[in-house]
């Protein structure tokens, strides 16, 4: 193993997502000098970030607490939103409603608490924000918002982590590319470097301070068949290829423990015919598959097997992408007629869409190559079920279905008018909820839940936030949030560190 004397630093940051980079920005704000590690080449840096839509979950008071944020918005822009509050509150109620209460209580505070003033930070580092126009329609001239998402980052994910790569360019911060990081080392019971492997050959990096935010284990096939279950195996992964769970493993041997939900994950409809890996010449979270509350969804069966309208896609796709993937083939059909297709979200526009159009509901179950009998009898079964109400694509509108299972418990509208579309989709996984465990701080705790000194996570890699689901956007928000706190914590350790040197 060769020494390098000349790598010497304050803080090392492994990974390149929006975690890392919050983490390596905070840190450098606070004095320190910071190496970062990414896995990957230059063009494929970036974590699970540079493939993410981009919408982000904080609590805000009103539109008016958006005009710092949305800058480039006039006051007449803002007379012709229209949106409801969302409170603190309001976000930690949806965090506890998705995982069924099961979040940790400490993490799940700290992460509502400091995301309006992280969301302030970041705008300040560079990152631009506009609105979330999938999370809105057009009201008779006015924008109609639903579901506490109203706000993305600009340019999507390639936008946010271009934004705080540009940051630190500016702050002298050196990255350091095609470097694993595979082994964390201690003296005197402190974290005291990396070492890595470059190019077949390993290398030892010496540092007061770790700042651990590489990700979770979804791109590893074997862990996801060990840990999710054995239909995972086949999985398409939505993003980085280089999250295979390296930082989990070099925290739990130098003593962190798991925590959180190792057997369950962010995972998400997409097109059958996606790429099996994140694809890094087409960003932008292009693949995914959101309108289905507005329509129907059957599997190669031709069988509905969820309730498509049960709250909005926000509540909803993190779950429904894994029950698509216990259907037969790993595969279902979203279904919507003429009636609907103008309101489906710009994903579905794109030529990467894979799209079957048929006249009628006959030639559609040819095309789809499904049991023709069982499909006609799941549309009829659906139409007679579907009772009289208003339909309000903007809000949970109650008109849903009676006597069927499973229900359409919202925006049940009849499947009749043609030209009729089917979009088929598998599962792909995003993030792994199971990590290791950290405090609000983000420090990294032993067994006996106490922090290790100069060990810190963020991202992906803190569990116990998310339990089987988790409101859309907020993942987002928790790797800024937790790696700002971990830069932050890093630096004030760093700071005592010396001072106990010094004295």
């Amino acid at each position: 193993m060769n020494k390098n004397e000349n790598q010497k630093c304050d803080v090392v940051v492994v990974g390149t997502g929006n975690a890392a980079l919050c983490s390596a920005v905070a840190a450098k704000e606070n004095g320190m000098d910071v190496l970062i590690l990414e896995r990957g080449p230059k063009e494929k840096r970036g974590g699970n970030s540079f493939f993410t839509d981009g919408a982000i979950r904080f609590a805000y008071q009103d539109k008016h607490a958006l005009k710092p944020i949305l800058s480039h918005l006039t006051s007449e822009d803002f007379e012709k939103i229209s949106m409801p509050e969302y409170q603190e509150a309001d976000f930690h109620q949806d965090i506890i409603s998705v995982t069924e209460g099961k979040s940790d209580p400490e993490l799940s505070k700290q992460l509502v608490e400091k995301s309006y003033e992280t969301i302030q930070w970041m705008k300040q580092q560079g990152v631009g924000f506009e609105l979330n126009e999938n999370q809105s329609f057009d009201n008779n001239g006015v924008q109609q918002f639903w579901g506490g998402l109203p706000v993305k980052t600009y340019r999507k994910g390639i936008g946010l982590v271009e934004a705080l790569f540009q940051k630190l360019e500016s702050l002298g911060v050196e990255i350091r590319y095609d470097t694993r990081a595979v082994q964390l080392e201690t003296a005197n019971n402190k974290v005291s470097g990396l070492i890595v492997e470059e190019n077949g050959v390993r290398k030892e990096i010496q540092a007061k301070s770790v700042v651990l935010a590489c990700g979770g284990f979804e791109a590893n096939k074997e862990k996801r068949m060990k840990y999710l279950g054995e239909e995972w195996g086949e999985a398409i992964v939505r993003g980085s290829e280089f999250n295979t769970g390296d930082g989990l493993d070099m925290a739990m041997k130098a003593g962190a423990q798991p925590y959180g939900d190792w057997s369950s994950c962010h995972a998400h409809t997409t097109d059958f015919q996606a790429p099996k890996v994140g694809d890094y010449k087409k960003p932008g979270d292009i693949y995914k598959k959101s309108s289905y509350p507005l329509g129907l969804i059957v599997n190669a069966n031709g069988e509905r097997f969820v309730d498509e309208g049960a709250d909005f896609r926000n509540y909803t796709y993190a779950k429904y992408g894994k029950e698509t993937l216990r259907q037969p083939k790993q595969k279902a059909f979203q279904l919507f007629d003429e009636q609907v297709r103008p309101l489906l979200r710009a994903e579905y526009d794109l030529e990467e869409a894979t799209c079957i159009k048929a006249d009628s509901i006959e030639e559609l179950a040819e095309k789809m190559d499904v049991d023709k009998d069982t499909f006609l009898e799941t549309i009829q079964s659906y139409n007679q079920a579907v009772q009289d109400g208003e339909y309000n694509p903007a809000t949970k509108d109650g008109k849903g279905t009676e006597g069927i299972t499973p229900p359409k418990s919202n925006w049940a509208l009849s499947f009749q008018q043609a030209p009729f579309y089917a979009y088929p989709v598998t599962c792909g996984i995003t993030f792994t909820f199971g990590g290791i465990q950290a405090n609000k701080h983000s420090e990294v705790l032993d067994e006996e839940e106490t922090p290790i000194p100069g060990l810190f996570a963020a991202g992906e890699m803190i569990g116990g936030l998310f339990y089987g689901n988790y409101p859309g956007g907020s993942g987002l928000m928790s790797g800024a949030v937790f790696g700002k706190l971990a830069g932050e914590s890093a630096a004030n350790y760093v700071q005592q560190y010396v001072e106990v040197i010094n004295k």
